[in-house]
């Protein structure tokens, strides 16, 4: 399964981890990437992965998600054809860089989009699904009953 995570997914183990539903979405997200390593899923990365995350100003953090890189099938640019639809996206409500996420993901052929932003995880978008990791996680165990 070709999936992408968003860059609040990447960050989701430096957030307050006091809080359980956090705490959750870590050893979710965590699980995830070790399903990538060991080659279940195909990680897709994106130019605006690229950006975002050179936006982080800690260092540690930056360089940790951007080793991710290196493990992904493609690098989605954005295109014209991406622009154009993360322009649509962005009819629905959604944030410029959060539309160029999911654009990105599905240019590339992304059967399922990660993250844990509860805006993105209520807004349907046509063409991907949305789950937060705890929410994959679930739907994998049931695809495999």
């Amino acid at each position: 399964m070709r999936i992408y995570l968003d860059n609040c997914c990447y960050n989701r183990p430096y957030d307050d981890q006091s809080y359980l539903n956090v705490s959750l979405e870590t050893q979710a997200k965590l699980q995830v990437q070790e399903e990538i390593r060991m080659g279940k899923h195909d990680l897709v990365w994106s130019a605006i992965e690229d950006y975002e995350n050179m936006q982080n100003p800690f260092e540690i953090r930056r360089d940790a998600i951007a080793q991710w890189r290196s493990l992904a099938v493609t690098v989605q640019m954005a295109d014209d054809s991406v622009v154009q639809n993360a322009k649509a996206i962005m009819q629905k409500g959604i944030k410029n860089k959060d539309a160029l996420h999911i654009a990105s993901a599905i240019a590339a052929r992304c059967e399922t989009f990660l993250t844990v932003d509860r805006k993105l995880l209520r807004t349907p978008i046509d063409g991907i699904k949305i789950l937060s990791p705890i929410d994959f996680l679930n739907y994998e165990e049931e695809a495999d009953e």
